[in-house]
Formats: structure tokens, C-alpha cells, sequence
């Protein structure tokens, strides 16, 4: 079996790496499987074993040349603040060149995200200029999907994880990315409140676990019929109020540990609140600097205010000790930023 695999030093890519190989071996160890061809794809340049394609920007190099058994297709900008020009870019055009290389047996496992699946609202945040998706990212990866099903004759699994953070046990994970940021925003002091609905749905998944689904699938009997992977909590998927007591309690665990102050919890308020008064205010008074964050910080808010969780395929179990471990590894790895004593804000009275 010759399988190609892309975005492979990325977070989603390199755990998949794993999980495909020791898949293959579980698999041949039992009996069960045969000898397969791993060829591994990045943008950017790493070990020698890597091959370097810079997808939807230049040709393929011949390493990629001939048939494929699987495809599976990791590479993507995660970037929640991309244009929709600079998505098509990065996201879309990239799925296009990779479809080049796949035959009409060849089996697409296409990684996409949960969020495609999810409540579209125009007015939310760029929710206009993306369709009702949140973000640049978000609505690539619905078109993505479109594109795929389109365009592509061959069998075709697509996978939907939600925000992904560490492995489950180890909190270990290829780059601190997404909501990564709001635990920096937290112990620096620049998330004063958390944007959300306390009561909402806050999807998690261990990037282990999403690696484990991909590599399955790319191993697995190619499907008679596009197939869909969705890899959630579900019912057992923390709220943003249950997400917030986790995050903040194992940071001041950790503090303790090193004898530092703990953080204080942020009050959390409303998205219709944020939107009509404190956005306003912090154009009028918050420095350029805090203003950034702020915005940042307020793309989190369609995450965090979800009405009914994803009806999972893959069910995230315990997301409450799986978000617990990733914090404890970023701390860990992290610490000047993890024991770092809060900045408060200061207000300025901008000229009129």
C-alpha cells in the first residue's frame, strides 16, 4: 500500500505519522495487514526523510509522481484570521493540487473540522464575509469539502475534529496553537473576561485520539460511499463555565507548586454584550496593543457560546482531564509564561 502523507510536521500530520505506523505494525503483528509505502509531505523544510512541496505553489517534486493507494490530506492554515483570499490560498487551492495526484481507486482521507458542521450566523463576527462560518479557516474547510465531493471520483472519508489540544494522558502536542492562546491571555492578564455563553459548548479533542481516527482510516477497507468521521464529546462535552474552572485551577495548581500568586478567573460575558458595549469602549479606550488582544480573543466566542454540542462518530471521553493535561504540559513547557505575574489593564483617553 502506497500512502501519501501531507502537512506532516504539523500538529494533526505528525500524530497522524505516528498512529499510522504503529497501526501498520498492530495490524501485522495480528496478521491482518501488509507491507505499506509511507511517503511524507511539508511546506517547510525538515529531516531528510521529508519531502519538501510547497502544495498549490509550485509543481509536485517527482517523489510524487505515479499511482496512490491513500491520500491523506493534513496540510491547511489553521489561522482564524485569514482572509478569504488568503484562505483559498492556503486551504483551498493546496486541496486542488493535491486531488491531481489521486486516481479514480484512490482513497482520500481529507481532514476538515467539526465547526463546518455546526449553527452558521451572518452576523457572527466576519460571519458576512465567510457565508455564516466564523472565520477564513472555517469557511475553506467547508469548501474544501465541497471541492472534495465534487471533484473527487475515488472512495473519500472525511474527518471532522474540533479544537484540538494535547494527548490525553501527556498533554504532549507538536505546537501550542488555537486555544493555546487563551492560557497565554490568561496568565499575562490580557483576557480581562472570557467571551462566551457560561452554559455553552466548549469541543474539545486529545490530538492523540484525532491522530488514531485519521490513521484507521487511511488503513481501513476505502469506504463504498463518502464517509464522515466527526470526533466530539457530545453530551459528556465541557461547558465554557466548566472549560474556564479546569483551565484556571490546574494554572493555580501548578503556581502553587512554585509557590507564585494564582490567577484570578475572568467573569465571562455575553457575545451580544461584548459586540454592543465592551468593543466600542475598547476602540475608545484600551492601547493598540490590548485592543489586538481583545480582538483575538473575541474570535473565541462562537466556540465557546454553542447552543448543542457535535453528535459525534468518535466519542472524546473525560474532556475535562484531557484539557487538564494539556495545560499541565504547557506549563510545563511554558513556565516564564505559565508563572508570569498578571499585567492589569490600563485605560487611556484616546484624543477625539
Amino acid at each position: 500500500m502506497r500512502i501519501l502523507l501531507t502537512g506532516a510536521s504539523g500538529v494533526v500530520g505528525s500524530e497522524t505519522e505516528h498512529r499510522l505506523r504503529e497501526t501498520a505494525d498492530r495490524l501485522r503483528a495480528a496478521g491482518q495487514g501488509g507491507a505499506y509505502d509511507l511517503t511524507r509531505v511539508a511546506r517547510r523544510p525538515g529531516d531528510d526523510t521529508l519531502v519538501r512541496w510547497r502544495i498549490g505553489a509550485e509543481p509536485p517534486p517527482p517523489a510524487l509522481a505515479g499511482h496512490w493507494d491513500v491520500i491523506v490530506h493534513c496540510a491547511a492554515s489553521t489561522r482564524w484570521t485569514l482572509s478569504r483570499a488568503e484562505a483559498t490560498e492556503a486551504n483551498i487551492e493546496p486541496l486542488r493540487a493535491v486531488l491531481r495526484l489521486a486516481g479514480r481507486d484512490t482513497h482520500l482521507v481529507h481532514v476538515s473540522t467539526a465547526y463546518v458542521g455546526g449553527v452558521r450566523n451572518p452576523e457572527d463576527l466576519r460571519g458576512e464575509e465567510f457565508e455564516g462560518y466564523r472565520n477564513g479557516y472555517e469557511w475553506s474547510k467547508a469548501v474544501c469539502e465541497e471541492v472534495v465531493r465534487a471533484e473527487h471520483p475515488g472512495p473519500l472519508t472525511l474527518v471532522r475534529p474540533p479544537l484540538v489540544v494535547g494527548r490525553r494522558h501527556s498533554g504532549e502536542i507538536a505546537r501550542f496553537s488555537g486555544p493555546y492562546t487563551l492560557l497565554q491571555a490568561l496568565v499575562s492578564g490580557l483576557a480581562a473576561v472570557v467571551v462566551g455563553d457560561p452554559a455553552g459548548y466548549a469541543e474539545i479533542s486529545p490530538v492523540d485520539e484525532v491522530g488514531a481516527v485519521v490513521a484507521a482510516a487511511a488503513l481501513a477497507e476505502p469506504p463504498a460511499a463518502p464517509r464522515t468521521e466527526v470526533i466530539a464529546g457530545g453530551s459528556g462535552s465541557l461547558t465554557l463555565d466548566s472549560l474556564l474552572d479546569v483551565v484556571c485551577d490546574t494554572l493555580n495548581e501548578c503556581r502553587a507548586a512554585h509557590g507564585v500568586a494564582p490567577i484570578e478567573r475572568p467573569p465571562i460575558v455575553s457575545g451580544d454584550s461584548w459586540n454592543r458595549f465592551f468593543l466600542p469602549l475598547a476602540d475608545q479606550y484600551l492601547s493598540p496593543f490590548q485592543n489586538q488582544a481583545v480582538r483575538l480573543l473575541s474570535m473565541f466566542q462562537s466556540y465557546t457560546s454553542m447552543g448543542a454540542p457535535f453528535e459525534p462518530t468518535r466519542t472524546v471521553a473525560d474532556p475535562a482531564a484531557v484539557m487538564a493535561a494539556s495545560v499541565r504540559h504547557w506549563a510545563a513547557r511554558k513556565p516564564r509564561l505559565a508563572l508570569a505575574a498578571p499585567a492589569p489593564w490600563t485605560l487611556l483617553a484616546k484624543a477625539a
